[in-house]
């Protein structure tokens, strides 16, 4: 009896969907290494976030200071890494509670409309006139900056993304059949939404909160750059900008670091959201799918103009959420 799994390992059809889809990868990839970084600092330093040399003030990269000093002595590169640990702790957590709390409302005002949904949506389109950055200076400025303040701030800011994204799903959801079935057989209103409505609007509440994340780090540095942010001395990418600015053309480095953290971090997770938009959307093809479409079509183009050629298929490989037979089917539409 052949006992052999079959199966490809979980680990190895996570590497193939990433490998299918290259903006997932990249994404993933940098933010692992911005998130090692900032994890792991004590293991790539050996100065404190908050250690000063007052004796080695702005000095240029080199040395004993891998990228160079502030303007009270402390290490440029240490106080990046462990800034890393702040803005990243925000973003992730601010992103997480206007999850919960955007999909639940999108939820409730989704499956009952009526009054409930007109006094959710009037809530939410009340928050969304406002800019987000303004809006987030106003809570901070009305409770004063901290962890928590900044983290509710930007929460609140983007509860209005998740709710009007899973609203929409759940108008066309609400009028399937496994709905009307379940209604039918007594099953219990929080039932419905959570075992057979919720599961279904995952992937686009998956794919707006990796959005949301890039967005919630750039929020985070501006705060703290206009002085409404993390407080003082903990370092985070956006004080970190503020206190190099005015030193900008004596050490370009002091603001330059900071503002490449955040770029990357910001560029990370907008890599994230659209592989994952591309990952959970059938009407777009994996990268070997694509150029064995392509391929395709080139030959017919060489054939019809009398042009003898020969074309080998690529491989494509069976991907999470992308069967065979699916994958064979988009190539052949296009």
């Amino acid at each position: 009896m052949d006992t052999t799994n079959t199966k490809p390992a979980s680990g190895g059809r996570i590497w193939a969907a990433l490998s299918a889809y290259p903006r997932l990868l990249i994404g993933s990839l940098l933010l692992l290494i911005l998130v090692v970084l900032a994890l792991g600092a004590p293991m790539f330093t050996s100065y404190g976030p908050l250690d000063q040399h007052l004796d080695a003030v702005l000095q240029p990269p080199g040395g004993p200071y891998l990228l160079g000093t502030d303007q009270l002595g402390r290490d440029l590169f240490t106080r990046t890494l462990y800034g890393g640990r702040l803005v990243l702790a925000v973003a992730v957590a601010s992103t997480a509670i206007a999850m919960v709390i955007g999909v639940l409302l999108g939820l409730l005002s989704g499956y009952r409309r009526g009054w409930l949904d007109s006094v959710l949506m009037r809530a939410m389109d009340g928050v969304i006139v406002f800019p987000e950055l303004i809006l987030a200076l106003g809570i901070t400025y009305a409770l004063g900056p901290s962890f928590w303040t900044v983290t509710a701030a930007i929460a609140t800011v983007n509860v209005p993304k998740f709710a009007r994204v899973v609203r929409g799903q759940l108008l066309s959801l609400r009028e399937r059949e496994f709905v009307a079935a379940a209604k039918v057989s007594g099953v219990p209103t929080r039932r419905v939404l959570a075992l057979h409505l919720l599961p279904n609007v995952l992937e686009v509440t998956v794919v707006q909160a990796a959005l949301t994340g890039g967005l919630a780090i750039f929020t985070a540095a501006s705060l703290s750059f206009l002085g409404l942010g993390l407080p003082a001395p903990a370092p985070d990418w956006g004080g970190i900008l503020r206190d190099g600015y005015p030193y900008l053309s004596y050490v370009p480095l002091f603001s330059l670091l900071p503002g490449l953290v955040i770029f990357a971090a910001m560029l990370s997770f907008n890599l994230i959201g659209d592989g994952l938009r591309d990952l959970f959307d059938p009407k777009v093809l994996p990268r070997s799918s694509a150029s064995t479409a392509r391929v395709a079509r080139r030959a017919e183009r060489r054939s019809a103009s009398g042009v003898p050629t020969v074309v080998a298929e690529l491989p494509r490989p069976a991907l999470a959420g992308h069967s065979r037979a699916e994958t064979e089917g988009h190539a052949d539409e296009h």
